[in-house]
């Protein structure tokens, strides 16, 4: 693995000024082989996200939010790893925003120990209102870049009956109980991850929780009805031009409040993507919470 290089995060899509939304990131993790081809960081629109946070406040006095949207589904052909020896422990990564579970197969499976089974769902195409409605894959709709802007509340819920579905079919078809099981994502996913882990009756693993935000953050703690003991790790990079390091570190104020083992790491120089040092830093999560049985 390269230590030098960092792993491609985002495309982003661009519209005009005029159109008050200019820019939406798709969080794309390039899975390619370092030892293939090197992995560069592309950073795409910034300057005009920057134009796009100062004008959602207008945006949101001009529309009501009123977007009919399908309610995210899952694919139904996710990304699985195998354990390489009987398989003691689950880790399920969602992608961010335009991706796919392709998109960070290649890095669970560098980090995972040989007894780890890995699961990478892809959540299937939708219209995304922040980007005009525009189809990429998603796992519920994004209205705002604004962290006090209005939620897609029914489409996170759905979302989150969907990764219950996944873990419960994980512990009837693999015989892992459902502490053996580790949650995991980016972005988009990974504010997913914890909504999830939050909202499951049963005891998990721990989450690793990557340049993201907890969503419907103002239904918290209520809105947890388990899991406030198990590990959770948030990974941040301090130049986040997407979601800013103060979306994650306004989360870590939020799960200290009523959650009991909740860990932020930041990253010097890290934009929107991961890096070698945080994926090192994830194995070592991993290694703790899911240890050999």
């Amino acid at each position: 693995m390269n230590a030098n290089s960092n792993r491609k995060a985002d495309a982003e899509v661009s519209a005009a000024h005029s159109m008050k939304f200019v820019d939406i990131s798709m969080d794309l993790h390039n899975h390619k082989s370092s030892a293939v081809q090197k992995l560069v960081l592309t950073q795409i629109g910034l300057i005009f996200l920057l134009f796009s946070v100062i004008d959602s406040s207008n945006h949101k006095k001009s529309s009501n939010y009123t977007f009919a949207r399908p309610a995210a589904k899952m694919s139904i052909n996710p990304i699985v790893i195998s354990s390489s020896v009987k398989q003691t422990a689950t880790v399920i990564f969602l992608h961010g925003l335009g991706d796919s579970g392709n998109g960070w197969a290649e890095a669970m499976t560098q980090i995972r120990q040989p007894y780890m089974k890995v699961i990478c769902p892809s959540a299937s195409p939708m219209p995304v209102s922040l980007n005009q409605g525009f189809r990429m894959p998603s796992w519920f709709d994004l209205f705002t870049l604004d962290e006090s802007g209005p939620e897609d509340e029914n489409g996170i819920k759905e979302a989150a009956k969907l990764v219950h579905s996944l873990i419960d079919r994980e512990i009837e078809t693999s015989n892992v109980p459902s502490s053996r099981i580790a949650l995991g994502g980016f972005s988009q996913g990974g504010a997913l991850a914890l909504y999830s882990a939050f909202t499951y009756n049963k005891p998990l693993a721990g989450v690793m929780a990557l340049s993201c935000w907890i969503p419907l953050h103002k239904t918290f703690p209520a809105a947890a009805i388990s899991n406030k003991d198990m590990p959770i790790v948030q990974c941040h990079g301090d130049c986040d031009p997407i979601v800013p390091l103060k979306w994650g570190q306004l989360t870590a104020s939020i799960l200290k409040s009523f959650a009991k083992n909740t860990e932020l790491k930041t990253y010097r120089g890290l934009m929107h993507s991961s890096s070698d040092m945080e994926l090192k830093d994830l194995k070592k999560f991993l290694e703790t919470v899911l240890p050999p049985v």
